[in-house]
């Protein structure tokens, strides 16, 4: 079975939930589990190892190598976990889509769980895109279903501007995108990486012009990943958006963001290219300066999902500093991979973070740090959880957010870069001080006279809630169990 074929019949799987949303009265519940049924098959075939070859007349457009497959997996986890979320979040997803909650019981669920599938199928295509077209193609239909989900309650204010600041913002950094996409076209006369790669080795005239292009590419994918100066975004989107599509841009649109960077990135620092040093230098520039921006404005936080925001930047800052490594021999790994390793420790904890986030907004707590106090004393499993995914965040040893820092902090001194080591560093003694605020809070006593309703969660979130405390555990000891899916 070919990939491609994967993402063909997520597609059309998307496509029929919608038209059943519209058409048949059935439970939106079912409509959820149909998804998430859809993705996990997906993810048999691929880990299974069935995915098969692309034809040959789809090879200048798309490739399926190891770096492609663990992306695609990615991809399907990261929506899988979005869906289970969404379960979760369903009462306050109603409360401000249905005009008349009380009378509609399931008003616009069916379209919250379907257009995540959308959004798996663009970064499934991303991942194998070797091709400008290709990838901007994919780019879009990430960005655009995004638009959609970030805006999706209607009837919140705070979603509405954020779907608006998305808008605009994700407008300008497509223009700055296309336009240096077709700079570099018209200078290099190619629209394959593979055929930029050659003309950028091989270049003989000025470099100013593919320099211009370069920087415009850069910059436009600067936002996607939420890279400084082109963070202004994160922080109101975050804390605006729905909480399962706060994560998921969190995870799925910074992976996303990534694996086109790791191309691109490859594509610019081929030996000999003409602006091998001047990308190493802004992806330099851009991780060190997004690293400590992230971190130190965290610090000031009082509310959680902002300060996930200002992590997420600062964790963005890494990965950049990742891709700049280019000699990680040592670590028996390319810098793309360390960057897609650091990715894959990112998501389990994250995810725990946003999925004790939903349940609790779903009893009625609000987002706020303060909002978590008393929480490891009315439900200690959900508490110890949250205190291990925050402990990682902050790369804490033993845990699969240390390894990833660690790895990133290898390359540095493998390269020789002791400034963006120490800023690597401060980075990382920051966010201990940020995290363990949060950990302090979720075991101190409550402001109230009462704890008000416990959270919990349902079966399903409770299983996912097992395996990723598991796996954020088990890679902290062992990671070579994500080395292994990357190299081999």
């Amino acid at each position: 079975m070919s990939p491609l074929s994967l993402e063909l019949g997520l597609g059309l799987l998307g496509l029929v939930l919608l038209l059943v949303e519209s058409f048949a009265s059935v439970p939106r519940k079912l409509i959820a589990y149909a998804a998430i049924g859809g993705l996990l098959a997906a993810l048999a075939v691929i880990v299974s190892g069935a995915a098969g070859s692309v034809p040959d007349s789809l090879k200048e457009f798309y490739v399926v190598d190891p770096l492609a497959l663990f992306y695609k997996g990615f991809a399907i986890i990261a929506t899988l976990a979005t869906i289970i979320l969404s379960l979760e979040y369903a009462p306050i997803i109603h409360q401000f889509v249905a005009t008349h909650p009380e009378r509609t019981k399931e008003a616009g669920l069916g379209e919250f769980y379907s257009l995540p599938l959308f959004v798996c199928v663009g970064m499934m295509v991303m991942a194998s895109a070797v091709d400008l077209i290709t990838i901007f193609v994919a780019l879009e239909l990430v960005t655009v279903s995004f638009y959609v989900l970030v805006a999706f309650m209607r009837r919140s204010a705070a979603s509405l501007e954020a779907g608006v600041k998305y808008l605009i913002l994700g407008a300008l950094s497509t223009g700055l995108l296309v336009y240096g996409m077709s700079w570099l076209y018209g200078m290099t006369g190619e629209l394959s990486l593979s055929g930029v790669a050659y003309k950028l080795a091989h270049w003989e005239g000025n470099s100013a012009p593919i320099l211009f292009a370069v920087g415009l590419m850069l910059a436009g994918l600067a936002f996607k990943v939420g890279a400084v100066p082109f963070h202004i975004w994160i922080p109101d989107v975050y804390q605006g958006a729905p909480t399962p599509v706060t994560a998921f841009l969190s995870v799925g649109s910074k992976a996303a963001g990534f694996v086109v960077l790791t191309r691109i990135v490859g594509t610019f620092l081929t030996p000999g290219s003409v602006v091998a040093g001047p990308v190493i230098q802004i992806l330099l520039i851009l991780g060190g300066a997004t690293i400590l921006l992230g971190n130190l404005a965290a610090i000031a936080q009082t509310n959680f999902k902002r300060l996930l925001g200002y992590s997420s930047i600062a964790h963005a800052g890494y990965l950049l500093v990742a891709l700049a490594c280019i000699h990680t021999g040592g670590l028996k790994m390319t810098s793309g991979e360390v960057a897609a390793f650091y990715l894959a420790t990112y998501l389990p904890m994250t995810f725990v973070c946003f999925l004790i986030l939903s349940a609790m907004r779903a009893k009625g707590y609000g987002e706020d740090i303060a909002s978590l106090k008393g929480l490891g004393r009315a439900n200690p499993t959900l508490g110890l959880a949250l205190a291990i995914a925050l402990a990682s965040l902050a790369g804490l040893p033993l845990t699969a957010g240390f390894m990833g820092k660690f790895f990133v902090i290898f390359a540095t001194v493998l390269e020789g870069y002791y400034t963006y080591l120490a800023i690597a560093v401060i980075g990382a003694a920051t966010g201990f001080f940020y995290y363990f605020k949060v950990i302090l809070a979720v075991y101190s006593k409550p402001d109230g006279p009462s704890e008000g309703p416990t959270p919990d969660l349902g079966l399903l979130s409770k299983v996912s809630l097992a395996v990723f405390v598991a796996a954020i555990l088990v890679v902290g000891v062992y990671p070579d169990l994500i080395r292994f899916a990357l190299v081999k």
